[in-house]
């Protein structure tokens, strides 16, 4: 059995299209007149603020003149693309970084939110492509799939069932909002991959703590509809107790960190980076509210990215690491919250870690 495991390499990939603000501004003009009306609003507005959400409230208020609530840019599949074209992109360029070729891939673990097929995650059809006859699986966690995927891999190295790993995460959001719904301009697309392998003793992935969301089930439902041409879709709308982000993102994050803290036998102020999912443009400014740390510990990239969900433990890991928040030997904390699933974070000590190639600025892609 190994002692420990670590994430030795890490990519992301994103698809072709970035889509801004003008976009709803030119083709919606009626939504963007009603703009406070409409859901995104409704979700994120501060009324009615408590001293259990005063946090996430104080944070957010710098955004509520925003119709767009700090949302600047978004990545979404173009024609012809799809969610496996986008993580074969991540996974070669994790391949390359690593120096190894796809045949010295043990196992891959995959968390694909929205893939291509109906029911069935991207798992095999990622094999398929990348013509790779590892054993290849998929592991459904919702927004916050890319935690219980590297935990599940580090747990499989330590055992010593498999010596590398590779966790490919993705989101797809562009495929289950309605463009006409507000909602669907804090979500975009993307995907991410990493390399995990045995590490020494004490560095590595340390400790992860995760608490059940099962009490979100209705924030966020997805439905199956008919679209306009009578063809079935599935849609990602808001549901009776859409505030309730701002109620237990506090109570979830301090669980979490307090937890793998105890686990880890670390204090936060041990920790060099605080690394949050950041669904929302203030998400890392609420978490160094809530924990009492300097913002210059975190970091974020929905000015970029928007809400990726899985992805944006990858995206925001990955660009820590190219911004030097995070080098060799930096004790990292990773916290995220997903809807119909869990809140989990995660200590990990940062080793060797080989990037991949930064992935295109928005100026090189298709703008919608």
């Amino acid at each position: 059995m190994q002692s420990s495991a670590s994430i030795t390499a890490l990519s992301v990939s994103f698809p072709s299209v970035v889509r801004t603000n003008d976009y709803w501004r030119r083709k919606y003009p009626e939504v963007m007149a009603k703009a406070d009306e409409k859901t995104l609003a409704r979700v994120f507005s501060a009324t009615n603020s408590t001293a259990a959400t005063s946090h996430f409230d104080d944070a957010m208020m710098p955004y509520v003149s925003d119709p767009f609530r700090g949302t600047v840019e978004r990545r979404y599949l173009g024609p012809g693309e799809s969610s496996v074209g986008v993580e074969v992109k991540a996974v070669k360029d994790v391949l390359a970084a690593r120096g190894i070729s796809k045949d010295e891939i043990d196992a891959m673990i995959v968390t694909s939110f929205v893939p291509d097929t109906v029911i069935l995650g991207d798992a095999a059809h990622l094999a398929k492509a990348m013509d790779m006859r590892c054993p290849a699986w998929n592991l459904e966690a919702a927004c916050t799939g890319g935690v219980p995927a590297l935990q599940s891999a580090a747990a499989l190295v330590r055992a010593g069932e498999y010596r590398r790993v590779l966790v490919v995460v993705a989101c797809m959001y562009s495929r289950i909002v309605d463009e006409k719904d507000s909602l669907s301009w804090f979500m975009g697309d993307g995907s991410g991959a990493f390399i995990v392998e045995p590490a020494d003793e004490g560095t590595g992935i340390l400790a992860t703590k995760l608490v059940s969301t099962a009490d979100t089930c209705d924030v966020f439902p997805v439905d199956l509809i008919k679209d306009e041409r009578g063809e079935p879709r599935m849609w990602l709308h808001v549901g009776p107790r859409a505030a309730q982000p701002r109620e237990t993102s506090g109570p979830l994050l301090h669980d979490c960190v307090d937890g793998v803290l105890a686990k880890a036998g670390l204090h936060k102020d041990d920790i060099k980076c605080f690394v949050f999912n950041t669904p929302v443009a203030w998400f890392h400014d609420f978490g160094a509210r809530a924990l009492g740390v300097d913002p210059e510990r975190t970091l974020t990239t929905y000015p970029s990215y928007a809400n990726i969900g899985p992805a944006l433990l990858a995206a925001n890991l990955y660009h820590a690491a190219r911004a030097g928040k995070i080098k060799k030997g930096d004790l990292v904390l990773c916290f995220g919250i997903g809807f119909t699933s869990h809140a989990a974070a995660m200590i990990m000590r940062w080793g060797d870690v080989a990037l991949g190639p930064l992935p295109p600025a928005s100026s090189e892609l298709v703008r919608d």
